[in-house]
C-alpha cells in the first residue's frame, strides 16, 4: 500500500473512521447524508474523480464546518477541481445563508442588471435608479448588491460587468484568465453575484465568525496533507492517523480473506471454490457506498 491517500477513491475514504468522525463533530446527525451527497458529487463530475482526494475531502470538510450544502446544483458550495486538486468555492447563495444566520440583517440580496434597468449610479451617495421594467435586451450590463440591518444601516454597492471581469482575471486564478473557465464559464452571472456580496459584507456587514471563516476558505487550494480538522484538541496529524487506519483496515481484509482461503483450502469436503467473478463481486460490495 502506498504511504499516500491521494489516489484512494472518495467513496472508500468516507468509510475510514476519522473520515466520519470529522463529519459527525461538524454536522452530528446529518453527517451521513452529507458524505453521500459527496461521493454523489464525486461521481457526476469527472474531473473531480480524477484530482486528489483528500483535496476533496478537504474541501468538503470547510462546507461541512460551515454547514452549507455541496449539492453542486443548489448554487451554496462548489468544489472545484484545479491544477490536480480540489478547491473550495463558496456561492452567492452560501453567502447570504452566513448573513441571514448572524439575526442582523433586515433585507439582502444581489441582482443581475440587464440593458436598460440602470437609469443612474452615484458611487459617493449610493443612490441607484433602477427600473426593472426598463429591460431592452438580454445584454447584462452589472450587478447590484445591497443589504439593510435591523439596526438601520444600509448599503448598496454596483459594479459593472467589465469591473466584474478585471476583478476575476486579477483575484481568481481558477477562472481561466482573460476567457473565464470553469464554474466563471458555465455560472458567470453566480460568480458575479458571490463577488459583490463577498465585497459587500466582508467591508460593511456585521462579521461573524463563521463569515470570517468562509472569507479565509473561499477559493483557498486544500493542502492534501493538512486537512480541516474541525474537532481538533491536540495537534494530532489527522493525515497520517487516517493513513495509519487504512492500511490496518486493508491489512485486516487481507489477512481474512488469506484465513478464508486457508480454510476452503484445508477443507476436504469442499468440492469448489469461489469463481473470480463472485470474488470480484463481493470486492465491489465492500467499497460501494
Amino acid at each position: 500500500m502506498a504511504n499516500s491517500l491521494s489516489r484512494v477513491p472518495v467513496k472508500t475514504l468516507v468509510k475510514q473512521d476519522k473520515i466520519q468522525q470529522m463529519f459527525e463533530g461538524a454536522l452530528h446527525e446529518k453527517a451521513t447524508q452529507f458524505a453521500t451527497s459527496l461521493v454523489s458529487v464525486v461521481n457526476e463530475n469527472r474531473k473531480l474523480s480524477q484530482v486528489d482526494s483528500m483535496s476533496v475531502i478537504n474541501s468538503a470538510m470547510v462546507a461541512a464546518s460551515l454547514d452549507l450544502p455541496i449539492n453542486q446544483n443548489l448554487g451554496y458550495m462548489w468544489l472545484v477541481p484545479y491544477k490536480n486538486v480540489a478547491t473550495p468555492q463558496i456561492g452567492y447563495k452560501g453567502y447570504i445563508q452566513l448573513a441571514m444566520r448572524t439575526g442582523q440583517y433586515k433585507s439582502l440580496n444581489a441582482i443581475v442588471v440587464y440593458d436598460g434597468e440602470l437609469n443612474g449610479w452615484n458611487a459617493l451617495t449610493e443612490e441607484v435608479d433602477y427600473n426593472p421594467t426598463g429591460k431592452k435586451s438580454d445584454t447584462v450590463i452589472g450587478y447590484i448588491g445591497y443589504f439593510k440591518l435591523l439596526n438601520g444601516f444600509e448599503k448598496t454597492v454596483y459594479w459593472t460587468r467589465d469591473q466584474i471581469d478585471q476583478h476575476r482575471q486579477r483575484f481568481s486564478k481558477m477562472s481561466g484568465g482573460k476567457n473565464p473557465s470553469g464554474v466563471w464559464e458555465s455560472d458567470f452571472d453566480a460568480m458575479a453575484l458571490k463577488t459583490v456580496l463577498r465585497n459587500l459584507l466582508s467591508k460593511w456587514g456585521p462579521m461573524s465568525t463563521e463569515m470570517s471563516e468562509a472569507l479565509t476558505q473561499d477559493e483557498k487550494k486544500q493542502d492534501s496533507k493538512v486537512p480541516v480538522d474541525i474537532d481538533a484538541e491536540e495537534g494530532t496529524d489527522t493525515t497520517a492517523a487516517l493513513l495509519n487506519d487504512f492500511n490496518k483496515a486493508e491489512g485486516a481484509k487481507t489477512v481474512n480473506a488469506d484465513e478464508k482461503d486457508g480454510d476452503t483450502d484445508d477443507d476436504s469436503n469442499s468440492d469448489s471454490e469461489p469463481t473470480g467473478e463472485e470474488s470480484d463481486h463481493s470486492a465491489q460490495t465492500s467499497i460501494n457506498v
